[in-house]
């Protein structure tokens, strides 16, 4: 009776092993499951923080030095008209002068109007960094609905020369501006618009662009958002859309920007600059071309910038500035809550997975260390573990895990009539965190 009771104590305490083995293996797995969670709610506030500092434009720091947004938006037009001989200080100064003679004209309908005169931005320093990117050129860019205005604006006479009484040089003519140089001119409907989604319920139509993300999930540090973004558009401008539906955030604005990234410092990103596929620009003056040139030394003063003031769906009243300043008060307060809960779960996690470990160990020591187990450790209701990830169903490569022993019965025997595994001193199959298995015993065992 030697033989039997020592198989059933073996079986017994192999069992309460594995019990033990399997427990800690689910626990592995809810611990996995929670930092999961976790991160994913980290990621959700960290995009509405970014959010919110772009609307805050630096803590709302006060753009204009007290002046309205009228008036921030005359500067502009000012400035645009000082570009002597330019095509776009024509059409300002004939809007500001001539606007009843010109309402008329198709060739005026057609234009919208210049790009610097398009969208507002919330920060003095970020205006100025926005311009400098696009240039003088793209900023003093005429903006047309359709190709025949562009056809408008000028015609050609024999061998390819501009006829300088027709178009907007016989305009400019007639009120004595004449154009010098070359003028740039965008054609919304000939614009391929951005192929993503786009946030229709929001007034301002914001493009839904994926953040840049570490390894780790997080987005980089100093990563304020995408520039194409941080353009704030009167209703004027957000009502114009092309014959397909498509506005001008994701035709024009998306044409100047696309994916341009925006960082805090040249600090930041530099160290980013694995997750920067178009370009990106920090707030102290770092440009970084979307073909991977830098633009380095002092930066000149911006003739012509966007015009600074919080867009009209942002109030710039006091209570307004305070609500956004409680949101971004409490989104950090969540952050930090669900940090310290993260690292309380990956703290929790180290441990049972090293519970895990000490108690498969044990359990292959007692199979392969103890004497009473070393005889029947071949039984097939026993089993130890084998490296995580295993099958623990997994059968020899073409063999029957059922076959029968060369004499004929699919389960050896002892002396005793005990059951032992086909193949001496071979181990059963082992547990993963959270997948245990437990041999089944042969019919006349049962």
């Amino acid at each position: 009776m030697e033989a039997p009771l020592t198989v059933q104590i073996v079986e017994f305490n192999t069992k309460v092993m594995q019990d033990e083995l399997k427990k800690l293996g689910l626990k592995v797995n809810h611990h996995e499951a929670n930092i999961t969670f976790l991160k994913s709610e980290i990621n959700a506030i960290e995009a509405s923080i970014a959010d919110l500092t772009i609307k805050l434009g630096k803590k709302v720091v006060p753009s204009n030095n007290g002046t309205s947004v009228q008036e921030a938006e005359q500067r502009t037009i000012e400035s645009i008209c000082n570009q002597d001989k330019t095509a776009a200080s024509l059409i300002c100064q004939l809007k500001k002068r001539h606007s009843a003679q010109i309402s008329t004209m198709p060739m005026m309908k057609d234009i919208i109007g210049v790009v610097a005169t398009l969208g507002k931005v919330n920060d003095d320093n970020l205006s100025s960094l926005l311009s400098e990117y696009l240039g003088i050129d793209n900023m003093l860019g005429l903006v047309c609905k359709t190709y025949d205005g562009i056809k408008s604006l000028e015609t050609y006479g024999k061998e390819g020369i501009i006829d300088k009484k027709s178009g907007i040089h016989g305009l400019g003519g007639s009120i004595g501006k004449f154009l010098h140089g070359r003028f740039t001119v965008f054609c919304l409907e000939n614009i391929r618009p951005f192929s993503g989604e786009v946030m229709i319920h929001d007034p301002q139509r914001y493009l839904m662009l994926h953040k840049p993300r570490l390894p780790n999930g997080e987005s980089p540090p100093g990563f304020l958002g995408f520039a194409v973004n941080m353009i704030h558009m009167d209703q004027t401008y957000l009502s114009c859309f092309t014959p397909h539906g498509h506005g001008l955030r994701e035709t024009l604005l998306y044409s100047l920007f696309s994916h341009l990234q925006v960082y805090k410092t040249t600090a930041d990103l530099r160290r980013a600059i694995p997750l920067i596929n178009d370009g990106a620009v920090s707030l102290d003056g770092s440009i970084l071309r979307p073909n991977g040139s830098f633009c380095l030394g002092d930066r000149k003063d911006v003739e012509v910038k966007f015009t600074v003031a919080l867009s009209s769906g942002d109030s710039n009243t006091p209570g307004s500035i305070t609500e956004m300043e409680e949101q971004f008060k409490l989104k950090n307060w969540e952050k930090e809550r669900l940090v310290e809960d993260m690292k309380r779960e990956e703290d929790l996690l180290k441990q049972v997975k090293g519970s895990f470990g000490n108690q498969k160990q044990q359990l292959v020591d007692y199979i392969t260390q103890s004497p009473a187990a070393k005889r029947v450790q071949g039984s097939p209701t026993i089993r130890s573990p084998a490296t995580p990830g295993s099958n623990p169903f997994a059968a020899t490569p073409g063999r029957n895990p059922f076959t029968s022993t060369p004499g004929g019965h699919p389960f050896a025997t002892t002396p005793g009539g005990h059951p032992i595994a086909a193949t001496p001193g071979s181990h059963p199959i082992a547990a993963t965190p959270g997948n245990i298995s437990f041999a089944v015993k042969p019919p006349h065992m049962r």
